[in-house]
């Protein structure tokens, strides 16, 4: 999907504030819908000529995936364009819908099939096309709510700072989807290390672990639009009050999901087969890897949309070789373990240099004390929820636990003052807590 998307997603987001009238709008968008042909196409016909090579490359350890290898170019090409009309919508500052298609869509769908293949209603063949489809359907509801937010008059007339554009998004193809290759080329290397089972139980702790981050992307698109027009307007206080705000308040709502998560993850996994078990500590590892990408708030934004965003090409490729690095070696020796223990410190270390390099750009820093004590609560929490249970049967013990400590993460969070922007919701809708 990155590659077949061509970075157009980040190029709507980065440029369309440039333009002022609808022609130049409507000239801007109409390259974008174009922009990933560039791509597609040549992939399409590169693909048909040596199918039978990528699928015998693909399912070397797994036969079975070599006869559905076309899905792979099927769901790129939809993905591609979903992301390009949520891009269109967030742009309109109008993120929820999109949002609620990105992270449940595919999931309540999956679910659907699952149980129909389970009452014998569809078989395994059957779920892979109805999900296939599925994803299709996905892209022209997007479409139909982006073309609704704004109606564009199609043309074929290239805007003026075309060059530009199509350079941007050239950089910005692998640099800008670094966190999904992330996670693609874990599920990509396992099938050719481990039986396919294994990638099914990573594949689940991967998406329990990955929940925390959902609220966070929420809050994360409607920023992206914000920071783009805040660089293009060269507004420093603009731009650093953003990075502070989002850092600290995608901390405090990611940080009572992780919690949420992990102090029951136990409990969920003895609802599970015995074999998924040892994705615990899978979960643990994304989980916290994904608390981290949160905590830098719009850190990837400011780089993006700035006039250094070339550094993200170099940045996306060594991501890219050095979880692939640790896979071969981590993988083998401790199993899907490895590969969630890959990403977790690629994710550190090339996040923290994110950090600095806005830093040394900038003059502009995430974190504030604030930070420093929100961290310790959370640590604190984990300590105290993770290791103890109540006596009851896991399903109670989980509804309590999250009970409490939605209450006392709130209450606590409240109290120190950790969030001012979070103080003023609570005491809106919340004045006598």
């Amino acid at each position: 999907m990155p590659l077949t998307a061509f970075g157009v997603q980040f190029t709507i987001i980065k440029f369309y504030s440039f333009y002022q009238t609808k022609p130049e709008k409507d000239a801007f968008l109409s390259s974008m819908l174009l922009l990933p042909l560039i791509i597609a196409i040549p992939i399409g016909f590169i693909g048909s000529l040596f199918y039978n090579q990528i699928g015998d490359l693909l399912s070397e350890e797994n036969p079975i995936i070599k006869e559905y290898t076309f899905v792979i170019y099927l769901v790129a090409i939809a993905t591609a364009y979903f992301e390009i009309f949520y891009a269109w919508s967030k742009v309109q500052l109008q993120s929820v819908f999109g949002n609620i298609l990105k992270e449940l869509w595919n999931r309540i769908v999956a679910m659907i099939l699952l149980f129909a293949v389970f009452l014998d209603w569809i078989s395994k063949e059957e779920f892979i096309y109805y999900l296939t489809a599925a994803y299709f359907i996905r892209t022209l509801l997007m479409m139909l709510y982006a073309f609704k937010l704004y109606r564009l008059k199609f043309t074929f007339s290239f805007p003026e700072n075309f060059p530009e554009i199509l350079k941007y998004s050239a950089y910005i193809i692998l640099a800008g989807s670094a966190s999904a290759i992330l996670l693609d080329i874990d599920k990509a290397m396992l099938p050719s290390m481990e039986t396919i089972e294994v990638v099914a139980y990573y594949g689940v702790a991967v998406y329990i672990g990955s929940t925390i981050e959902a609220p966070g992307r929420a809050m994360s698109y409607i920023l992206q639009p914000l920071t783009s027009k805040a660089v293009y307007d060269e507004d420093h206080m603009e731009i650093s009050s953003l990075y502070k705000k989002s850092s600290i308040n995608l901390f405090v709502i990611c940080g009572l999901f992780f919690l949420l998560i992990n102090a029951s993850i136990k409990e969920l996994y003895l609802f599970l087969p015995d074999k998924y078990s040892g994705g615990v500590f899978v979960v643990l590892m994304i989980s916290v890897s994904k608390l981290y990408s949160m905590a830098i708030g719009n850190n990837g934004a400011i780089i993006s949309n700035s006039k250094y965003y070339k550094i993200l090409l170099p940045y996306g490729i060594a991501m890219a070789l050095s979880v692939a690095f640790l896979n071969v070696w981590l993988i083998n020796l401790i199993g899907i373990n490895g590969a969630a223990l890959s990403t977790l410190l690629v994710v550190l270390l090339f996040n923290s240099i994110k950090v600095w390099y806005v830093e040394k750009k900038f003059s502009m820093w995430p974190f504030t004390k604030k930070s420093g004590q929100l961290l310790l609560i959370i640590l604190l929490f984990f300590m105290a929820f993770y290791f103890w249970d109540f006596p009851f049967h896991p399903l109670i013990n989980m509804m309590l636990k999250s009970i409490l400590i939605t209450i006392l993460y709130v209450f606590v969070i409240k109290k120190r003052k950790i969030s001012d922007e979070i103080n003023e919701v609570l005491a809106k809708y919340l004045p006598f807590f």
